[in-house]
């Protein structure tokens, strides 16, 4: 920890991602779900860059099964290591912290370091000046549309460089999303990432934010890809048209279910077929659209508006992927300065 000097503590919306070069194999520290440790800012001694420090703790309480015990903290990763570990909650977070390890894009926050003792593990990651919720906060409800589009690009790009490498992030929202000094969108807290092939089994329901998560979520399906993530970016694109405000703010699930199927107008069997085979699916009222994508967002273009609704598709096999997405005449124009990086 000399190499690197604590400035000040970040607030605990402030989230990194959580991948590793190291497997540990001592179980976490619960702490808030969504969030492995305490972040700190820091300055590198060596090269006075500053970085973020997400420090961790190790429970005294947990032991390893099958070899190594306490005092092996870690074990070098390797893509089929097989072990057994008292806890299973256990294994499921050291997983999401070692998963992502090799995900190294301008769009994803990096990972500089580890650092490891007994009882405490720090990961040191490139640090960003705000979250896209802070950002939102701070525009008074005005945004450029470039700015719009520079940002869903770059998050497209993201998901994309994911997605062709079988990751699902699984917990898109703004607060996930980082932004540096320049303008650079980053990928970040991938707690719930999986990467074992897709389409993923899902274990729990907590998958994706409320107001993020797509139909076939709310509605308890087992088995989803890469759409999960697009619905949640399609939420996250009408939400920066906006200026930072919500497309579909639910208070509960039905309300959520509800809420989208009055402004996408209630699906079928015959338009999404297996919908009502999912395990937590419940009738509605057949909602016929009040409103249009223009009237809830004003200030998006028409291509933009196209791309939206590609995006927002209750059907998940219909939902457009993220190369597609990139590939949409609403990024025609945008600059060469963001597209060839």
């Amino acid at each position: 920890m000399q190499k690197y000097e604590k400035l000040e503590k970040i607030g605990e919306a402030h989230r990194l991602d959580t991948h590793c070069e190291a497997l540990v194999l001592i179980e976490l520290d619960a702490g808030v779900q969504g969030t492995y440790g305490t972040v700190f800012k820091a300055k590198n001694r060596e090269t006075q860059e500053i970085v973020a420090l997400k420090r961790v703790r190790l429970d005294d309480d947990d032991e390893v099964r099958g070899g190594g015990g306490r005092d092996s903290v870690f074990t070098p990763s390797r893509p089929n290591l097989s072990f057994a570990i008292r806890n299973w909650r256990t294994v499921v977070r050291l997983r999401e912290i070692c998963l992502l390890k090799e995900l190294k894009h301008k769009n994803i926050v990096r990972l500089h370091d580890v650092l490891h003792s007994d009882k405490k593990l720090t990961l040191v990651f490139e640090h960003c000046d705000q979250d896209l919720k802070k950002y939102f906060d701070s525009l008074n409800g005005e945004i450029d549309p470039d700015i719009v589009k520079s940002f869903m690009f770059q998050l497209l790009r993201g998901l994309e460089f994911c997605h062709s490498r079988n990751v699902l992030h699984r917990d898109l929202k703004p607060q996930n999303l980082l932004i540096n000094k320049n303008g650079e969108l980053k990928l970040a807290d991938f707690g719930l990432a999986r990467a074992f092939g897709i389409p993923v089994r899902c274990y729990s329901a907590e998958v994706v934010t409320l107001w993020y998560r797509p139909p076939d979520v709310l509605f308890g399906a087992k088995l989803y890809n890469t759409s999960i993530d697009m619905w949640s970016a399609g939420c996250i694109f009408a939400e920066l048209a906006n200026a930072g405000r919500p497309l579909f703010p639910g208070s509960d699930v039905d309300d959520q279910v509800k809420r989208i199927f009055k402004l996408l107008g209630t699906p079928t069997e015959d338009t999404w077929v297996g919908m009502t085979s999912l395990p937590d699916y419940k009738t509605f009222p057949l909602y016929q659209p009040t409103m249009t994508l223009a009237q809830v967002c004003p200030k998006l273009s028409s291509k933009g508006r196209d791309l939206l609704q590609r995006l927002l598709i209750c059907n998940p096999s219909a939902r457009m992927n993220a190369e597609d997405a990139m590939a949409h005449s609403y990024f025609a124009d945008l600059s060469p300065s963001i597209r060839n990086v």
